[in-house]
């Protein structure tokens, strides 16, 4: 007898929109995450197939010294061109699709959250429910960026071109959390939304 597929619930937002603290309440709450940017840097960990082929194709530079990925030289790469960025996503999403699928299998709470920055943008919203989707003033992202990870505001716009516009997902998102407030205001807003999807769930 096998376990009934979990029931996936996508949380989209772009770089800096908060949703590492949104889905940190959620596990609060007993809601299982699957978070893409996590099972991302799982593939290429080293000795990883994906990282010795990125190896093969840019040199020593995109190593660090202890042989972990450089991620700072890889963004440059591939934000400065694009057919690089094709081929860097040619390589690792199918990875990554098939880690997410065996973590989220691997889930047991009510609903789990699949968290990603790219959801619409790699189709898995296809996989989910429902969508949430964060919004946050493109303002407030580029600061968060700017500060995260010490970038300029000019490499901070150069990362959201890349990503699918604020208003285009929450056009396409079930639900929207405003995270332009304080953490206690977040936390109100997912309690609330969290009880919805379980009065949701039971209909």
């Amino acid at each position: 007898m096998t376990n009934s597929p979990p029931t996936i619930i996508g949380l989209a937002g772009g770089i800096g929109s908060g949703k590492s603290t949104v889905t940190k309440y959620f596990n609060e709450l007993g809601i299982q995450s699957v978070d893409a940017d996590d099972v991302a840097r799982l593939v290429v960990k080293p000795n990883s197939d994906c990282l010795k082929k990125i190896h093969l194709r840019y040199g020593n530079d995109i190593l660090l010294n202890d042989g972990t990925l450089n991620r700072k030289v890889l963004r440059e790469i591939i934000f400065d061109q694009p057919k690089e960025r094709e081929w860097l996503e040619a390589l690792t999403h199918p990875v990554i699709r098939q880690e997410i699928m065996a973590q989220l299998n691997a889930t047991t709470s009510r609903y789990v959250l699949l968290v990603h920055p790219l959801l619409f943008e790699t189709k898995q919203d296809t996989l989910c429910k429902w969508v949430i989707a964060i919004d946050v003033p493109r303002e407030i992202q580029i600061q968060r960026i700017i500060s995260r990870d010490n970038v300029s505001q000019d490499s901070a716009e150069k990362i959201l071109v890349t990503q699918l516009a604020n208003n285009e997902r929450i056009k396409r998102a079930d639900f929207v959390l405003e995270n332009a407030g304080n953490i206690a205001d977040m936390n109100a807003k997912v309690l609330k939304l969290h009880q919805k999807i379980l009065e949701s769930l039971l209909c």
